[in-house]
């Protein structure tokens, strides 16, 4: 046996195993070595008999990857909400949703209960920055009578047994949480409730199985009036290993216990389970995967000794998947197989010893013992020895090579199932190659000489594109199951805090009304006389006095500025049966130092880029009629006069304010000298929405903005326009609602953070309606929330980055980005990593959650505002059911995934009688700008005109 004949057999089986071919091929190699004596060969020749009377215990690395195959199928069908009735591996919701991440501090007790000791743990977790934990542990032992007996008998032991440990450490006097770890399938519809599916490791309580184990633990524990503890957490055994070690580790996301019994928990996608409500973030699944194979997906792969094995245990045909891996069961399997090779004469001169014949006489740690093979035969002849076998030597060479297959199979099953959860985990991320840690806890991983080693390879053999760190839980479940208790106690802090910085943007529907009606009171202030001058919403008169009617037709140039980007467009009108509109744009950006520079600069470069398009097009030398957007408050005194009354939306250019548009606009034209335009119509640019969506639904009467700025437009009755002389017909007022509340009426709903960015803008103060439903400002918002969450300790661990502190890094398309449906949190984070913030699966639901409740109170705000006007219409026309159309621009409506939602659903609620129907302006404002021209040209006298 010391040979080095025999040491290479042994070695060979240890390397080689799983075969890759037949036997006989091993033989053929293994008679070229040299120096193997004669009186070893009877020895090699019984281990190429047991090698083929062991054939099917082998399994080849294709084998490996099918099993692996069929387990990813079962996790699928476990998470399906229609297919886990019939699953057989459960994929049980832990609603264990984060890993620990180094803020946890307290005190804490665990206790755990699921093999054949019961364990209380007192855990004291350190806020230090180490995260370092103290646990002090006492054992109990499980009694047969409470392992066979009633319900209220095993609860009232525990509680016994804790109320025993508490005064042990002298903790009585003190309120403490407590984590509850059940190593037994549980249905779990919160942390803190979970119903027994089923016992198994020999466990038959009677009247437990379908109750909440949590409740009947708080029944026992009310008995003892000198113990107050507070049951926050159920936990099964893996996931309590997997939070052990997630706390010394944070890769650590998967958990696996093999030992007596064997499971497996990871961190899922929530997107993935539709056992639970929601799609945000993470949650670890309790595969249960002992149960896998109980309807015949692993038959193929079962011997005869395995059907043996489990007809014999106390739930035949259930756990046979664990049946055929756990220590439970593994000693067993080698009794059998010992004893049918016995009686075929193939051991011990095939004498059957009581031992062999006596269920369990042969259990896990002799099996392990007699693997030492660096202690040669003598462990191995001295267990059968003590089992009444009287071994031989080539007996004990045998049985060693028995329990080196039977426990490297069970390494290669449960390697086979870990790298299916590893290989959906990589998927889940999308990763190529993927770190990550198993925690991993046990008797047979921690006390079988080979056994770790030997499923540390194979699953690097089976998920070469995963670099996988095993870690071992030295302390076992009970501390993971403390550190879950104080994860959930965090997290319901950290929930109360948010909740609590979140609150004032969640606006009831009373608030929304008084918006509403404030609103309403503005708008008439702004179109009385006598108030106008002081109002904050100043209703101005475009003198635009109808809708198009399908006449209009020619070639006209319009401009469109009111953003970072102006377009310049030639737009053909066709009139007739076969009426169109086709346009030609160009778009061209407004550089921060022309946005902020001088008057003069600005319409310099508004001519320089009219001039590069008319040169673009051809027409440099044609003289066009032109309608020309400008986007910001004017006053009119007529269609083609506009006094700007003052910038907005990051414009500061000087000495334009008080001043004419459209005459600085001609005075730039002129000092170029290069080519003339007609300038017939200035408007803003929720006028050119209306009139764009109006040429296609004439019941359009409204247009809305909601983009960069927000704003509105609508055609009011002559008749309440006391600003404007005459009371027939109709003038189209643009409202400039964006100063809403610029006179303190809407400060009760105004947030810290809304003062912060109004303090930081470039016109303080002003348009504090604009600023919290406009594009441009809700990234502002979102960001200031953030940075106050983080100095708070509740986002990216309390450090607050460089990148975070620069004001507009935060833009708003990174809300409809972060917002979307579609987009896995995973993608959130990497929108948050580009942006420098190294951010956690938690930060991201959190920064996603203050992205949704800032977009949702912009569209709210809005819509209160838009239920104002759509009212004040229904007033006008005296009607008691309103049906209207409002023509819509802006990327905050088109591109955000629910401001349009939002903002329809609140126009609903808050003005029941009006029917109202969003158009999407598809051209934006430039074509209506056009189309209000080609009516004012046409007509040829601008006082006559339709428009005027």
């Amino acid at each position: 046996p010391t040979s080095s004949g025999l040491m290479y057999w042994r070695v060979g089986c240890e390397n080689k195993l799983p075969f890759r071919g037949h036997p006989a091929i091993w033989s053929t190699q293994l008679l070229c070595l040299d120096h193997v004596k004669s009186a070893q060969w009877k020895s090699f020749w019984m281990l190429t008999d047991v090698d083929r009377y062991l054939y099917h215990l082998r399994l080849s690395d294709d084998v490996l990857l099918d099993v692996m195959a069929r387990f990813q199928a079962e996790m699928v069908k476990g998470l399906g909400r229609d297919t886990n009735p019939t699953a057989t591996v459960k994929m049980l919701p832990s609603f264990v949703r984060s890993l620990p991440d180094g803020s946890e501090k307290g005190d804490f007790l665990a206790v755990d209960l699921g093999g054949s000791q019961f364990r209380a743990h007192q855990v004291k977790v350190f806020d230090d920055g180490k995260q370092s934990s103290q646990l002090e542990s006492k054992f109990y032992p499980t009694p047969k009578e409470v392992t066979q007996g009633n319900g209220a008998e095993l609860f009232e032991y525990v509680a016994d047994c804790l109320s025993d440990f508490m005064e042990t450490k002298n903790l009585k006097h003190k309120k403490l949480p407590l984590g509850f770890t059940f190593s037994f399938p549980c249905k779990q519809t919160k942390l803190e409730e979970g119903v027994l599916l089923a016992w198994t490791k020999h466990f038959r309580v009677r009247g437990v199985q379908d109750t909440d184990v949590v409740s009947s633990l708080r029944k026992a524990l009310q008995k003892h009036k000198d113990i107050d503890v507070d049951v926050l957490a159920l936990v099964n055994d893996t996931v309590g290993t997997m939070m052990t070690c997630g706390y010394d580790d944070q890769r650590c996301e998967v958990g696996l216990i093999i030992g007596t019994g064997t499971n497996a928990c990871y961190m899922e996608e929530m997107r993935h389970i539709n056992l639970v409500e929601g799609d945000e973030g993470r949650m670890c699944i309790n595969t249960e995967w002992g149960a896998f194979g109980d309807d015949g997906a692993l038959d193929d792969l079962r011997t005869e000794f395995d059907r043996e094995l489990d007809l014999g245990s106390l739930n035949p045909g259930k756990q046979l998947f664990e049946k055929m891996i756990s220590s439970l069961y593994l000693g067993e399997l080698v009794r059998l197989i010992l004893l049918k090779m016995t009686k075929q004469g193939l051991l011990f001169n095939g004498k059957v010893s009581t031992a062999l014949l006596t269920k369990g006489k042969i259990e896990m740690k002799h099996v392990s013992a007699m693997e030492k093979h660096k202690e040669g035969l003598s462990n191995t002849k001295e267990i059968l020895t003590e089992l009444n076998l009287f071994p031989s030597e080539e007996d004990c060479v045998a049985v060693q090579h028995v329990c080196t297959i039977v426990s490297f199979r069970s390494a290669n099953l449960c390697a086979a199932a870990l790298a299916a959860i590893l290989t959906r985990l990589r998927e889940n991320k999308k990763l190529l190659r993927m770190r990550t840690t198993v925690g991993i806890d046990g008797g047979l991983y921690k006390t079988h000489p080979k056994y770790a080693k030997r499923l540390h390879k194979v699953v690097r053999r089976l998920v070469p594109t995963c670099d996988v760190r095993f870690l071992l839980s030295e302390s076992g479940s009970g501390r993971g199951a403390a550190v879950v208790t104080a994860v959930a106690r965090r997290l319901a802090t950290q929930r109360r805090r948010i909740d609590a910085t979140l609150a004032p943007f969640l606006l009831p529907l009373d608030i929304l009304r008084e918006v509403k009606d404030k609103m309403r009171a503005e708008l008439e202030y702004g179109l009385k006389r006598e108030t106008q001058a002081d109002a904050t919403v100043k209703m101005l008169p475009t003198y635009v006095c109808g809708t198009p009617d399908g006449t209009e037709k020619g070639k006209f140039l319009a401009l469109d500025l009111g953003g970072t980007n102006f377009r310049v467009l030639l737009v053909k009108i066709k009139s007739g049966r076969r009426r169109s509109v086709q346009m030609y744009n160009k778009i061209f950006a407004i550089p921060l130092e022309i946005m902020q520079g001088t008057g003069e600069e600005l319409f310099d470069h508004i001519v320089q880029c009219i001039a590069d398009f008319l040169e673009y097009m051809g027409i440099k030398g044609a003289r066009l009629p032109l309608g020309f957007t400008f986007s910001f408050p004017c006053r009119q005194a007529s269609i083609d006069k506009g006094t700007l009354v003052g910038w907005t939306k990051g414009f500061k250019a000087t000495d334009c304010e008080g001043e004419d548009v459209v005459d600085m606009l001609r005075e730039a034209i002129r000092r170029r000298n290069e080519f003339d335009l007609d300038i017939v119509a200035v408007v803003n640019d929720t006028v050119g929405t209306m009139m764009t969506c109006g040429y296609e639904d004439p019941n359009c009467e409204i247009g809305l903005i909601a983009g960069t700025g927000s704003n509105v437009c609508y055609m009011e009755d002559m008749k309440n326009i006391e600003i404007v002389e005459g009371n027939e017909g109709k003038m189209c007022i643009n409202t400039e609602w964006g100063a809403f509340g610029d006179n303190g009426c809407i400060d009760h709903i105004r947030t810290k953070y809304d003062r912060e960015v109004d303090e930081g803008s470039l016109n303080p103060g002003k348009q504090r309606y604009e600023k919290m439903t406009s594009g441009m400002y809700l990234g502002e918002i979102v960001r200031q929330i953030l940075i106050d969450l983080t100095k708070q300790g509740l986002l990216f661990r309390g450090h607050v980055s460089e990148s975070l502190r620069k004001r507009g890094i935060f833009e708003t398309k990174f809300l409809s980005q972060i917002e979307s449906d579609r987009l896995a949190l995973l993608q959130v984070r990497r929108i948050l990593q580009q942006l420098g913030l190294d951010s956690t699966c938690d930060d991201s639901i959190i920064v996603k959650e203050v992205c949704g409740v800032v977009s949702r109170r912009a569209a709210r705000l809005c819509g209160a505002g838009l239920a104002a006007i759509v009212e004040k219409k229904r007033e006008n026309r005296g009607v008691e059911r309103l049906q209207i159309t409002v023509g819509v621009d802006g990327t905050l409506y088109k591109l955000h995934p629910h401001f349009s939602r939002v903002l329809r659903e609140t126009v609903k609620e808050l003005a029941p009688q009006c029917d109202v129907t969003f158009m999407l302006s598809e051209d934006g404002s430039g074509k209506g700008a056009a189309l209000i021209t080609a009516v004012a040209g046409g007509a040829g006298d601008l006082v006559n005109a339709v428009l005027f």
